[in-house]
């Protein structure tokens, strides 16, 4: 059993929805909440000890991966994802006391947020100019201390009202101007808890497991060698998405979501398979899958299949028939 941690970042402030994550997080019971102002700050205390684990976004259903923590666990000392969170995405547009939605003319929020509204903004405010900020909760957050009284006057934000999630428009005292502002409904976003190398989640049968794959040299059908490794042991992939190795233009790795556990026979033959022909394999870990949806074994996939199959090679080798 994967202990529980005593201290656990997360891209805060309170109220972005990494902190909802967090939230939804059995074993953070009882743990310190310790917030960061980005994901690369996040991990980085993973990785120097400040943390015991970190909860992060990783996909979200509508913009898909986010590039800051595939790239945070690409790249630096090898981490490990424990476990996975799924939370329900909804927005609203949140401003101080007084503010009308005539009144907006500039709109601070996080580019994965403003991307999921930008439709509704198009149609509602199609002059209002967007500002990046930190997180959605950062947006708001900024505003809330404005209309406190508690930032100087060279620190009022440069915007007029926040995206962000409910709780962050109650906990930083704001009027929501308008709800239910995203281009898509049901939308989702992805977390996962990050932690040190050590223990391995047990398999449940409704796992996943996540690995970066680096090419040895880009060349026709070189993606197609490492999907092969896959269907061949009928591994069904969830997420495959290519980022860059920023070595140089036009060198990828890939990032890939499987299902299934390292220990599970058909995968362990497949990152054997992957590190035979890769330059590099990064593994990422193995854990429970959020919607605890079980693994689809193909035909002659199961375990006893490939154990059956090892037994009947070592008959082989030692003179058998």
């Amino acid at each position: 059993m994967t202990p529980r941690p005593r201290r656990l970042g997360y891209l805060g402030p309170e109220g972005t929805f990494t902190s909802m994550a967090l939230d939804a997080w059995p074993q953070a019971e009882g743990a310190q909440r310790v917030p960061f102002g980005s994901v690369d700050a996040a991990v980085a205390a993973v990785r120097a000890g400040e943390v015991d684990a970190t909860m992060v976004p990783i996909e979200n259903s509508v913009e898909g991966g986010v590039s800051a923590t595939l790239d945070a666990l690409a790249n630096g000392d090898p981490l490990l994802v424990t476990g996975e969170v799924l939370v329900p995405v909804s927005f609203v547009l949140a401003a101080r006391s007084g503010t009308a939605l005539a009144d907006v003319r500039a709109v601070g929020t996080h580019s994965h947020a403003w991307a999921q509204v930008r439709g509704w903004m198009a149609a509602n405010l199609p002059g209002a100019t967007y500002v990046p900020t930190l997180s959605t909760a950062a947006a708001a957050q900024t505003l809330g201390a404005v209309h406190e009284g508690r930032a100087a006057a060279s620190g009022r934000p440069v915007f007029d009202a926040a995206v962000c999630a409910p709780a962050a428009a109650t906990l930083h005292r704001l009027e929501v101007v308008a709800d239910g502002i995203g281009d898509r409904t049901g939308a989702v976003t992805r977390f996962v808890l990050v932690a040190r190398p050590g223990a391995l989640p047990e398999p449940t049968g409704a796992d996943k497991t996540t690995v970066v794959l680096y090419q040895r040299q880009d060349h026709a059908g070189g993606l197609l060698e490492l999907l092969e490794q896959f269907a061949a042991r009928g591994i069904n992939m969830t997420r495959l998405e290519s980022r860059p190795t920023k070595a140089s233009m036009g060198s990828y790795c890939f990032s890939v979501d499987i299902e299934g556990h390292v220990r599970d026979e058909r995968l362990g033959e497949a990152l054997m398979g992957l590190r035979r022909i890769c330059a590099e394999v990064r593994f990422l870990g193995s854990y429970p899958r959020a919607d605890r949806q079980r693994a689809t074994i193909a035909p002659q996939a199961s375990d006893a299949d490939f154990a059956a199959a090892r037994a009947w090679l070592h008959t082989i080798r030692d003179g058998g028939v």
